[in-house]
């Protein structure tokens, strides 16, 4: 990492300019992941890189998916520190700017730049098929199979190994639980209309997005969370197979009503995240729930009463990390990285999806980007019971 600050944390969304599209076309997801998990975006040539009193800032014609917070990858610039991962202090229309310590001066031509891919590889390929599998070393080393052969949703199954894009070992959830592998939602019609969604991952860890509804009324801008990879682990002695796969199990429920059950948002019906094995690292698959430390356990982020509407009668909002357990009365396993429920009701009042605010307290020095949830499906824009979730763009999770 060449940045001057933490570049782990990656994300992106379907307001950026040039974003990728998804939609009810079979392998649309797969792009979307293939671009922000492995492969980076919107590779563009820059027509100068100069540098003023620790500010870098390329020039460029047209358009960049590039914003505030967001990380680019440089590349071919004649100053070193200039190269590699930086993250974005400003952008406008031909110009992005990161905080360097490179000297002041100009960089020679031949300088491009793209949105930095999240760290992970694909592991195994096919026609609208992918594993994915994070590629930082101190991973766990699970796979995430991903079949977009399907307009409505993606089948998602994760693996402990793998050895071709069709065969694994240690499924979660395994074929007992659900057949044929779990569900994103991607739309709810099956046609070329852009839906909107967001991402957020660091190098073991991302979560997914998708308000798949607004294909049938553009009021519907509520998003389903779902999302896979390593959890912080809180065994002392280590848990290895602290891996999660957050999805939706019924096979006929998109599009329809019950899409929604279990996401990370929150909800009533919790209980769809899977994990590799019990911490003991005995056994098969294991079917947890996902809870906030604090707020209703089974309230959608943001339209959660425990604390009263915001902003209530201080103005402040407050944030709670999540985790996973086998129960409301067990354990916790293990807390999800870098996502926070808010457990107050009419949120989605002041934020919408994009919306940033600056952490106080323990995340003082940290931005937070809400995202829209959808208590259910079918709920338009205008419902006070539509709910928000925190993402931390900041970083570093772990």
């Amino acid at each position: 990492m060449t940045s001057v600050v933490d570049t782990s944390v990656k994300h992106a969304h379907s307001a950026m300019a040039n974003a990728m599209v998804v939609n009810g076309v079979e392998g649309s997801g797969v792009a979307l992941l293939d671009a922000f998990l492995v492969n980076g975006w919107d590779l563009k040539a820059a027509t100068s890189l100069t540098v003023a009193a620790g500010i870098a800032t390329l020039a460029f014609a047209g358009t960049h998916s590039a914003t505030v917070d967001s990380v680019i990858l440089a590349d071919g610039s004649s100053i070193a520190a200039l190269n590699g991962e930086q993250k974005v202090v400003a952008a406008g229309a031909g110009f992005v700017k990161f905080a360097t310590a490179a000297p002041d001066g100009a960089s020679a031509a031949g300088v491009s730049f793209k949105m930095a891919p999240a760290g992970w590889s694909i592991a195994f390929t096919g026609t609208n098929l992918r594993a994915y599998k994070s590629a930082a070393p101190d991973g766990y080393g699970m796979y995430l199979r991903v079949d977009d052969t399907n307009a409505y949703q993606m089948r998602v199954t994760g693996y402990e190994q793998m050895t071709d894009i069709n065969t694994g070992a240690g499924a979660f959830p395994a074929a007992a639980m659900v057949t044929g592998g779990g569900l994103w939602a991607k739309s709810w019609q099956a046609n070329s209309t852009a839906v909107p969604w967001t991402l957020f991952a660091d190098g073991r860890m991302f979560y997914i997005g998708i308000a798949g509804d607004y294909a049938s009324n553009p009021l519907y801008v509520g998003q389903i969370v779902r999302g896979f990879g390593d959890m912080l682990e809180r065994r002392p002695g280590g848990d290895p197979y602290a891996c999660v796969l957050n999805c939706h199990i019924n096979p006929t429920a998109i599009p329809a009503v019950a899409a929604m059950q279990g996401s990370f948002s929150g909800g009533a019906a919790v209980g769809y995240s899977f994990l590799p094995r019990g911490y003991s690292g005995l056994g098969s698959a294991e079917q947890n729930n996902a809870y906030p430390f604090s707020g209703s356990a089974g309230a959608v982020s943001g339209a959660d009463l425990r604390f009263g509407a915001f902003p209530g009668p201080f103005g402040e909002l407050m944030l709670s990390p999540k985790y996973v357990a086998t129960s409301a009365a067990a354990a916790a396993r293990a807390n999800l990285p870098g996502i926070y429920q808010i457990p107050h009701g009419a949120v989605f009042d002041t934020f919408k999806t994009g919306d940033t605010v600056s952490g106080t307290g323990a995340l003082a020095g940290r931005r937070l980007m809400m995202v829209a949830v959808a208590e259910s499906v079918n709920t338009p824009a205008s419902a006070g019971g539509m709910g928000v979730l925190a993402f931390d763009v900041t970083g570093p999770w772990r």
